[in-house]
């Protein structure tokens, strides 16, 4: 499969799975705090099998083909819903697992990376969810602090309306591996969505920050609360 073709599958399961939920009403406060008109839950395709099992062929079909073949020794997932879809991944894969948290636990082995030792590990991190890369900067960098080598990063979706994502990971030497974006659910959305809905999404990505700032969200003067 060609990138284009995972991006259309993927984002065709998203919709499948009423993972695209729009809200007219009130807007999602996402976590790097911007105000969107939509909110993309990739958690959804955990809880039934089909969901799951679809997203982690296209996952796999990403790696094998979107990826250089044996480039990475193990995936870690991402704290928290990074990790079934790396360990779903990981058996496709036959590949060994780790998993990485925010921060180190605090207790015990006061461990920031679990499942076993990184050092000179070439390590692909896998998450649920890209909106603006902070987290995956923070995960890459824990993984790093323990040993690994990390260049990049496989996610299911990347929320790629808003600014400064690419070249956060460009800064720490990290490449982002989307399995879908907007585009992708633009292009496979064939009458699912209402019209005024879709076009709540299309006035949204004409120009997400302005749209956030109106809506009571993070503007681009905004410094960051985290």
């Amino acid at each position: 499969m060609t990138a284009e073709d995972i991006g259309a599958a993927t984002a065709r399961l998203l919709i499948e799975a009423g993972a695209i939920q729009i809200s007219r009403e009130r807007p999602y406060v996402l976590a790097a705090g911007w105000a969107s008109p939509v909110y993309v839950d990739c958690r959804l395709l955990i809880g039934e099998p089909r969901f799951r099992k679809e997203a982690v062929r296209l996952a796999a079909e990403a790696v094998r083909g979107m990826i250089e073949p044996g480039s990475f020794d193990a995936l870690a997932g991402a704290e928290t819903a990074g990790i079934p879809f790396a360990s779903w991944l990981a058996d496709a894969l036959d590949m060994p697992l780790r998993y990485v948290r925010k921060r180190p636990l605090g207790i015990g082995h006061n461990a920031q990376v679990e499942g076993g030792s990184v050092e000179g590990l070439r390590v692909l991190l896998v998450d649920d969810l890209t909106t603006d890369a902070t987290s995956k900067v923070s995960f890459a960098s824990g993984l790093r602090q323990a040993g690994a080598i990390v260049t990049d990063v496989l996610t299911i979706f990347y929320h790629s309306a808003f600014p400064g994502a690419r070249d956060r990971l460009a800064q720490t030497g990290l490449s982002l591996h989307p399995l879908a974006t907007w585009a992708d659910v633009l292009r496979a959305d064939i009458g699912q969505f209402e019209p005024k809905d879709r076009q709540q999404v299309e006035d949204f990505l004409a120009d997400p920050v302005a749209w956030s700032t109106r809506h009571g969200g993070r503007s681009a003067l905004q410094s960051r609360k985290r």
